[in-house]
């Protein structure tokens, strides 16, 4: 290899082409589950005599069981290799969805979202802990938006898919449609898991697709993680004011994110929308647009180095459209373009905020309990919007005003995100 800047660009891509297939197809299936609970519940609720609160504690009890075992999960991964542990959070995650189609009582329900948060917890971050020590800085924003793509796709796809099943599979061998729904779509990951065991490299070194001098090149631009220094690097997470300015600045996103993805079919049938079938087709518009907003956001901030404001701005076009939903209240179309514009502001500021630990944090252990302390307490986020949304639909049904309080949290996580003054020290060397 005669020029390793001339050749890294090539070998990056040529990288991300062998891992980012199948970690995408992962996120795709872990959103999924997003998709298809709320697209259940349309149908749920009045088969299981289940009011509007006892569904939004029963989607919340997921986030519990997430924040509880997203840390120690990473510690795991770190233990056992990525590809163990990512197969083993795949496999074990897609049997607890599976199990949903066998709920018959409400306290059935807590039971398994808490037992699905906990076989969930710590593959995102795991993954881009897993990213990080396989691209350079300047590739890392690009590199988390094609992996965080998966977010809206999820809802492009299992949108009109789950409206599909629900409306063509309702009373097949006399079960419910969302039970099929249930059922057909926890496959995916199970027989993701599978694949990712006998295919993802645990690291580079044991990467067969590279020769030694690509191998070399790419450790050249990454720390080589020390298991011993994992439990110092979650002190060091623990002390670090940056982690949780991120962490809650990520959960004020998710306030938003959630709102709109667990709740996006009930404000269409609030509008006016019946079908099943259309629902989940109108629900990939908003998702369409953020699916190009995720990737374009990503490459134009890794291109100029600049990550502060391709973060914030976004955040905030996404919590203005999010306060101005409740005038959108009965009107299909204002309803449509709302929600997408909010979509493709909080969605599209993900690639470059997830690209911030790996650059701010330097020891890989360090990133490690980084990632999955900033999952851990951004996803109290969405226990508490579940819970909440659930008892102000309960106790005021067809109000939209809760969307203003949420907008205003999207809105005090783009703050957060600006007020961490090192990022204007963060412009990353090696751009392509």
């Amino acid at each position: 290899m005669t020029d390793g800047g001339d050749n890294l660009p090539r070998l990056c891509a040529r990288v991300a082409w062998r891992l980012l297939p199948l970690l995408f197809l992962g996120m795709l299936a872990s959103y999924l589950d997003r998709v298809n609970v709320g697209f259940a519940k349309l149908r749920m609720l009045s088969d299981l005599s289940m009011s509007e609160a006892s569904y939004g504690l029963g989607t919340g009890l997921f986030f519990l069981g997430y924040i509880l075992c997203e840390v120690p999960s990473n510690a795991f991964m770190m233990r056992f290799g990525a590809r163990r542990w990512l197969a083993r959070i795949l496999i074990t995650w897609g049997i607890c969805s599976g199990a949903m189609a066998l709920v018959h009582s409400a306290s059935m329900f807590y039971v398994l979202r808490l037992l699905l948060g906990i076989a969930e917890a710590g593959f995102m971050p795991g993954v881009l802990f897993y990213l990080s020590q396989w691209f350079p800085p300047a590739y890392r924003a690009r590199v988390t938006g094609w992996f965080m793509v998966g977010i809206p796709l999820a809802s492009v796809i299992g949108g009109p898919v789950s409206g599909l099943i629900l409306g063509r599979m309702e009373g097949a061998i006399g079960i419910e449609g969302w039970r099929w729904l249930f059922f057909l779509e926890a496959m995916p990951p199970v027989l993701l898991g599978i694949l990712i065991f006998f295919r993802l490299p645990d690291r580079i070194e044991t990467a067969h697709f590279l020769s030694a001098d690509e191998k070399a090149l790419l450790m050249a631009h990454r720390v080589v993680p020390e298991h011993t220094h994992i439990l110092h690097g979650i002190r060091v997470a623990l002390r670090d004011s940056r982690i949780w300015k991120l962490g809650l600045a990520d959960g004020a996103l998710l306030l938003g994110l959630y709102t709109i993805a667990f709740w996006v079919p009930s404000l269409l049938r609030d509008a006016g929308v019946r079908s099943m079938v259309w629902t989940g087709i109108l629900t990939a518009i908003p998702n369409l647009g953020a699916t190009l907003a995720i990737i374009a956001i990503g490459r134009n901030s890794d291109r100029t180095g600049e990550r502060r404001w391709h973060i914030v701005i976004p955040i905030m076009t996404g919590a203005l459209m999010l306060a101005l939903l409740p005038l959108a209240h009965g009107n299909l179309l204002l309803v449509i373009i709302l929600i997408t514009l909010a979509n493709m502001g909080i969605i599209g500021s993900l690639a470059p905020f997830w690209a911030l630990p790996s650059l701010l944090l330097k020891d890989p252990a360090t990133v490690a309990a980084g990632l999955a302390m900033i999952g851990g307490i951004s996803n109290l986020a969405g226990f508490m919007a579940t819970g909440l949304i659930g008892w102000a639909r309960s106790i005021a049904p067809g109000s939209w005003s809760i969307f203003v309080f949420f907008a205003a949290c999207v809105a005090a996580g783009g703050m957060l995100v600006w007020s961490i003054p090192e990022l204007d020290h963060r412009k990353t060397d090696d751009r392509p």
